[in-house]
């Protein structure tokens, strides 16, 4: 039997001629013919006014924290539940993770244990939208208009899906997407970052630029291009922009299809979740989902182990997912715990009993072969 990867890569549309295109066209570094494609195929899919193509989404979260204008001790609130960047985007202006705990049924960042940790020092809430589905936008909107603090949707997995009917990107001050290879829409690295308020765009240019007006140099608006603030090589190549547009181009095929993976998983272990033994993916109220990821939690972090070790002996990979922050050594060093949580126990919990099921474009017939080997781990 063939091995069955967690995610694998896929061609799905005119990713070699751009490729040998982006050569032809003789510009290879950033911000060429490719790069303006993805950012307009990227407001497209998000409604958003700007998008900027970086080289990671590391990368668009380090821009949206500077143009947080965090400064050393502000405290800036995300989940403890969530890849290391989100936190590291801030501890590198000198400002302080808050990390609080998820919601049990949605494992996206609880607003009422965001509006619990608001202080004096707070400029941000960064909130994780986990496994492509909208965290619940509105309340957490809302506590920032009434604290004056900019909203960050870290939307690294949630292309395509949709709050309210309103589309992730959109729904806060600005949001960071990736690309990376794992993601829906893929180019091996890259990221991108959508902006809401418009006196944010000219700076936000600046920063990706390395400091300089460059882009308002192009455009014609000034003689010439000088530092006139800080920042540094966010770009992404023309290579990385010509791979990823070919994909943006087919975005709604890609999510069609991760989705269709999603609803077989939810068929195949509905009567498990019946029983107790397992609990899938909730789809929160008035949200869509991009298929990203389809997740199980198990009983306890034993039988998750069993269940990974039971599904790599029949040669499938099913990871499990993060490791909380706020109990790492960094998290320790450089964060704290919300000033409503002990030690943020459905992070915990969650943390010991996820496991994540492969899924990706190409995936097809395997599907079943997952399926079939999975059940046989709660017979």
């Amino acid at each position: 039997m063939q091995d069955i990867p967690f995610n694998q890569p896929s061609l799905v549309g005119n990713e070699i001629t751009y490729l040998k295109e982006a050569i032809e066209r003789g510009q290879l570094s950033g911000d060429g013919y490719f790069t303006k494609r993805c950012n307009k195929l990227i407001e497209n899919l998000t409604t958003a006014p700007s998008a900027l193509l970086t080289h990671s989404c590391t990368a668009a979260l380090e821009m949206a924290a500077i143009l947080c204008d965090l400064q050393p001790g502000d405290e800036v609130i995300m989940p403890s539940f969530t890849f290391v960047s989100t936190a590291n985007a801030v501890v590198l202006r000198g400002a302080i993770p808050v990390f609080v705990d998820i919601d049990a049924q949605t494992l996206n960042i609880d607003p009422k244990k965001v509006a619990a940790s608001v202080n004096d020092r707070t400029r941000a809430i960064f909130a994780v939208h986990y496994a492509g589905f909208p965290a619940d936008m509105e309340p957490l909107a809302q506590i920032a208009r009434e604290n004056n603090l900019i909203l960050v949707e870290d939307a690294a997995q949630a292309l395509g899906s949709t709050y309210k009917g309103k589309m992730c990107g959109s729904l806060g001050d600005m949001a960071a997407f990736s690309f990376h290879e794992t993601k829906n829409l893929i180019s091996g690295e890259g990221g991108a970052l959508t902006i809401n308020r418009p006196e944010l765009i000219e700076r936000a240019e600046i920063i990706r630029e390395k400091g300089t007006n460059r882009s308002r140099f192009i455009r014609g608006q000034v003689d010439k291009y000088t530092w006139v603030d800080i920042g540094s090589s966010f770009l992404p190549g023309e290579l990385v922009a010509s791979f990823l547009c070919a994909q943006l181009e087919m975005a709604d095929e890609i999510n069609a299809k991760r989705l269709a993976i999603f609803e077989r998983y939810q068929k195949a272990f509905r009567q498990l979740e019946m029983e107790g033994r397992v609990q899938m993916p909730v789809v929160p109220e008035n949200t869509t989902g991009n298929g990203h990821m389809f997740y199980l939690l198990l009983r306890d972090a034993k039988d998750r182990d069993q269940f990974i070790s039971h599904m790599r002996t029949a040669g499938i990979i099913t990871p499990f997912h993060y490791i909380p922050l706020h109990s790492a050594p960094a998290g320790m060093k450089y964060g704290q715990i919300g000033r409503a949580d002990n030690d943020l126990p459905i992070t915990n919990a969650v943390s010991d009993r996820l496991v994540r099921l492969p899924v990706f474009f190409g995936l097809g017939t395997q599907i079943e072969t997952v399926v079939s080997i999975a059940l046989k781990h709660f017979r």
